[in-house]
């Protein structure tokens, strides 16, 4: 199955599959094999023509973002030269609409890690909690459910290699399989109202809950804030800030600190914020 883009319609593949926004996406060969919702497909990109395996048209157009008015959002994040040339070198890079559970626990497990090891991290709890699949002679696995993790034990969660995150991922896993965690209703929520209600959830800090809003639950406003992005807002856009508070950012980065440099981001940026800070960050790893 295929899908052809007209010409003035920018998409990147492989920027959006590797910009750290997800993380159980593989290249063999020239295809990107990957699971979601249960379902392992497969998706190539070659001269404006996207060709699916093992998925429907509108199922992949949803989850790759294709629905987005990028030379639109473009037009309102391109305030400056420095993500005019981001934007210039990725363009085409789009925002997920990933599975919300799999990127809530792929965020607690993603805390003071590299991207290599919250791969294998989450390659560890689908190997052992999650259902095999096969496509094109490979195995894959299904995300486990907020029961399967529910249901585990301390033992068998550590064996992940999650270490401290483990207790978090139980306790998470426990209160989302009792109902309590309605993904569907913080979709409708203001951005500040779920984000809110997120933080309160263990082991989501607010840079995990910028990060799950963004790729899951549709708030393009969202702009999370890490080491690498706080390099980006401190080099580029310091003008923006006290002199005081840019002296006092040198080094661990508090709640205080984070809430203001996000607030920076939402307000300079605008509506679609978050595809400014992907842009920002997916240039600042690859290009410095």
């Amino acid at each position: 199955m295929k899908i052809r883009l007209d010409s003035g319609t920018p998409f990147n593949l492989e920027a959006t599959l590797c910009c750290g926004q997800t993380f159980r996406w593989n290249k063999r060969g020239e295809w990107w094999y990957g699971v979601v919702d249960e379902k392992a497909f497969k998706i190539h990109w070659k001269e404006q023509e996207l060709e699916i395996g093992n998925a429907d048209v509108h199922f992949v157009k949803n989850y790759l973002g294709l629905h987005d008015d990028l030379n639109s959002i473009f037009s309102g994040i391109s305030k400056d030269e420095h993500i005019k040339q981001a934007v210039s070198i990725f363009r085409g890079l789009r925002i997920l609409r990933q599975d919300p559970w799999e990127c809530l626990i792929s965020y607690i497990c993603a805390t003071y890690k590299n991207i290599a090891a919250i791969k294998q991290m989450l390659l560890n709890l689908s190997r052992m909690f999650g259902e095999r699949l096969c496509l094109d002679g490979y195995d894959f696995y299904t995300f486990p459910t907020s029961e399967k993790l529910a249901k585990a034990s301390a033992k068998e969660l550590s064996r992940c290699g999650l270490g401290y995150r483990a207790k978090y991922v139980h306790e998470t896993a426990k209160i989302a399989h009792e109902n309590l965690l309605d993904f569907a209703r913080l979709r409708k929520e203001t951005y500040e109202k779920a984000r809110a209600e997120l933080i309160g959830f263990p082991g989501i800090g607010p840079k995990a809950a910028d990060c799950i809003l963004l790729f899951s639950l549709e708030k393009l406003e969202a702009f999370p804030v890490d080491v690498w992005m706080r390099r980006v807002i401190l080099r580029h856009y310091a003008s923006h800030f006290p002199t005081e508070f840019i002296d006092k950012n040198k080094n661990s980065l508090t709640r205080s600190q984070y809430d203001k440099l996000s607030l920076f981001g939402r307000e300079y940026f605008g509506k679609f914020a978050g595809y400014a800070q992907e842009y920002l960050y997916h240039y600042e790893r690859t290009m410095q």
